[in-house]
């Protein structure tokens, strides 16, 4: 507690609690050290391991865009690689340098699975109407057949068994075929799910079989016949195990999706119908089966895909199952779709989409090796000899690539829009990294005050190197943009660790959104606060009867400030904020109000300085009674030089102090007593009578309402009433009684 003696600040016997002050950091700083802040930005030509190490990445060479609206599957080939596409159901064969030639074209839109003999016969399956075509690979250009139709909807995937066997997997009744021939198929897996969605043949004879619907991982002994015996693996939180792979180990790696932009829409999830008529390709039923992976990350109104619109968990999970059967989720994608897995060169290869990403994982750290301009890499094949990784096709645009043994020679990183909150002044950029000799890193830098980079934004600055950048030279705004470019030299590629951006925001004032006083009487204190010598109640009297009791006080709102009452206080609170989050200081200070409702022409006097906390109590009988209005100024002093205040102010409605009871006027004596009290500044609130210590009731106002500052109340007192007391309230809770025996009698 503290009490000011002062006499310009008489009424400043107050009652104040503050915490130490908060530091605020005047200059502040954009770092970038983790895989996922650099996965922010965009990368080309880079790769960015679990580290947060960026480095130039493998060469992905680009064979073929083709011109159809999606790629849709692929598969290794004896002459390099055979895709299938949507939604003009084609199949075309890319040469190992880029070379397309038209293979078949099939009646139905979608072409999801394909797989080449080491001879170069091609299977397709197609969807809707779940037929397999066979594309003889002699003579070329011999014309595709109808080879096997399942009667299902969609065929997902396509194998061969080890008995050579074609497998053909497919939904919405969750069906696994064995073929042998044409037309010679046969049911060896009924499945309980809707979809079996994807296949993987194990050495020995085994299968591994993924489904949509319920996401199970699934192991068929002996895929041969209706008898092979069947285990699930896991089954799965997410709905869809869209891929698998295994490795030499036999551990296997499942790819676990929840996503929209799955190829499994609700409907094909929902209870099949046999369809009667295969959509026409180009037609609108068409387009929408194919178009649902162009919904990549959108948020659509109702689910579409395998997503639930209230599902906010991971997108996409990797899980590993080890020979002896145990599970283990090894790496979650937040944001991206994964669409398929390949076990090649040592180590897992990962396709997603939203932004195009080829990861690659080695058992314990995920490495982003591409970032492609395409929005989807959907499907993974196996690469060239000497490759050090797949070759892959992407969709939204439809191209093929394969990686290379060869490094890339110079790779850009752009980083997101930062956002500084406020329009700022940029510092300075530091790196951490190394760039052996001949090699070089470059920076430059750009902003703006729209969140997407546009033409109103600044010109990119001219590329610096060095370890430390002066950013004089970029303009003040919101947003700012960094861009590195990296040179290698004899193969040798630089490294980025880290970055740091120093900004400071320009000062704006602070806000101060209410300023209020509470009821007479009523004060706010922490709520530890111990009130040890000091008398308070927890809150204003409650009377019950004719002796006064004490409510349980009240927590506030947010648990630090509990309210006590005590006669002849006032407190004011306020609400402020600053926006550079800088810390406030606060001062308070009155005048009075004339007759006129005008303040009074001498100056502001103070109340209190350096406040901290957003509430003040204090003993207001030290001001004569009468109106007064109240200023706060905040100030962001203690996070600014002096030259760099900026300070706003409030001023507080009306607030009455008063000090003085209701007064007694005239007592009139009919039925019953009519009396006349008033008061000068304040309403009364409270009137009530007892008879020869009974308990109080209720005084009626003749108005029918106890409201104003002057009242004729009805005292009915019983007949023979020795002892009659009035004791009337007003709204600053001055309380007076009176006896009004003798005019009782």
């Amino acid at each position: 507690m503290r009490r000011e003696t002062r006499a310009a600040a008489a009424l400043l016997a107050a009652l104040t609690f503050a915490a130490a002050p908060l530091a605020a950091s005047e200059v502040r700083v954009f770092q970038t050290q983790t895989q996922a802040g650099f996965l922010a930005g965009t990368l080309e030509g880079l790769s960015v391991d679990p580290l947060g190490r960026l480095e130039l990445a493998h060469r992905a060479e680009r064979l073929t865009a083709l011109g159809e609206p999606f790629l849709l599957s692929a598969a290794r080939h004896p002459e390099g690689w055979v895709v299938g596409t949507g939604n003009a159901g084609k199949v075309f064969l890319v040469g190992g340098k880029g070379e397309v030639r038209e293979l078949f074209a099939a009646a139905e839109p979608e072409v999801f699975a394909v797989w080449a003999d080491p001879d170069g016969t091609v299977f397709a399956g197609t969807s809707p109407g779940g037929k397999v075509y066979r594309i003889p690979a002699k003579p070329q250009g011999a014309k595709g057949e109808l080879y096997f139709a399942s009667g299902e909807t969609y065929v997902w995937a396509l194998a061969r068994a080890t008995d050579g066997a074609l497998l053909v997997a497919t939904g919405t009744q969750g069906k696994l075929f064995r073929v042998t021939g044409q037309e010679k198929g046969e049911l060896v897996h009924d499945s309980d799910d809707t979809h079996v969605r994807t296949l993987e043949p194990l050495p020995g004879g085994a299968l591994l079989a993924g489904t949509a619907g319920e996401g199970l991982v699934l192991r068929l002994d002996a895929p041969s016949s209706r008898t092979a015996q069947v285990r699930t693996l896991h089954d799965a939180t997410q709905p869809e195990v869209v891929a698998l792979a295994v490795a030499p180990d036999g551990t296997i790696y499942a790819a676990l999706v929840a996503s929209e932009a799955s190829l499994v829409e609700p409907s094909r999830t929902a209870a099949a119908t046999t369809p009667t008529e295969t959509p026409v390709a180009g037609s609108p039923e068409a387009q929408s089966q194919a178009a649902v992976i162009v919904a990549e990350g959108e948020a659509a109104a109702a689910a579409i895909g395998m997503r639930r619109p209230d599902d906010k968990g991971p997108r996409s999970e990797l899980v590993r199952i080890s020979p002896a059967g145990l599970v283990e989720s090894v790496w979650e994608f937040r944001d991206e779709t994964v669409y398929d897995l390949s076990w090649q060169a040592d180590r897992l290869w990962v396709a997603t989409g939203l932004e195009g990403k080829l990861f690659s994982f080695d058992g314990s750290q995920m490495l982003l090796e591409k970032d492609v301009d395409e929005r989807q890499v959907v499907a993974l094949a196996g690469g060239a000899p000497g490759d050090p990784g797949p070759a892959f096709a992407t969709t939204n645009a439809a191209a093929f690539y394969r990686l290379t043994a060869a490094t890339e020679k110079t790779g850009t990183y752009t980083s997101a829009a930062l956002d500084a909150g406020q329009i700022a002044r940029f510092g300075s950029f530091r790196w951490r990294g190394e760039a052996p000799a001949g090699s070089g890193v470059r920076f430059s830098f750009r902003s703006g005050v729209s969140s997407e980079p546009d033409r109103t934004w600044s010109p990119w600055t001219e590329a610096r190197e060095g370890k430390e950048v002066a950013l004089a030279g970029v303009p003040a705004g919101r947003y700012v943009q960094w861009r590195a470019e990296l040179r290698a030299a004899e193969s040798v590629s630089p490294r980025l660790y880290g970055v740091e951006l120093s900004y400071r925001q320009e000062n704006l004032s602070p806000k101060i959104e209410t300023l209020s006083a509470l009821d007479p009487g009523q004060i706010l204190v922490p709520s530890n606060f111990n009130p040890a010598n000091q008398v308070f109640e927890p809150a204003h009297p409650n009377r019950e009867g004719i002796f006064t009791t004490l409510e349980e006080a009240d927590q506030l709102d947010d648990g630090r400030l509990k309210p006590l009452w005590k006669k002849g206080f006032r407190s004011l609170r306020w609400r402020a904020a600053d926006p550079n989050g800088d810390e406030l200081a606060y001062e308070l200070s009155f005048r009075p109000v004339d007759a006129s409702g005008a303040t009074g022409d001498g100056g502001w006097l103070p109340v209190a300085k350096d406040l901290d906390e957003d509430w003040y109590s204090f003993d207001a009988t030290v001001l004569p009674d009468g109106v007064y209005r109240f200023r706060l100024v905040a100030s962001d002093r203690p996070s600014n030089e002096p030259d760099d205040v900026k300070t706003a102010e409030r001023l507080s409605e009306p607030v009455v102090v008063d000090h003085t009871a209701p007064r007694l006027g005239t007592v009139t004596r009919g039925r019953s007593l009519l009396v006349a009290v008033s008061d000068e500044l304040s309403p009364l609130r409270e009137a009530v009578w007892s008879a020869d210590a009974g308990e109080w009731q209720p005084a009626e106002p003749e108005d029918g309402l106890l409201d104003g500052r002057s009242e004729t109340l009805h005292v009915e007192v019983p007949a023979g009433s020795r002892l009659v007391l009035l004791r009337v309230t007003d709204a600053a809770y001055n309380v007076v009684t009176f006896d009004l025996s003798r005019e009782a009698r």
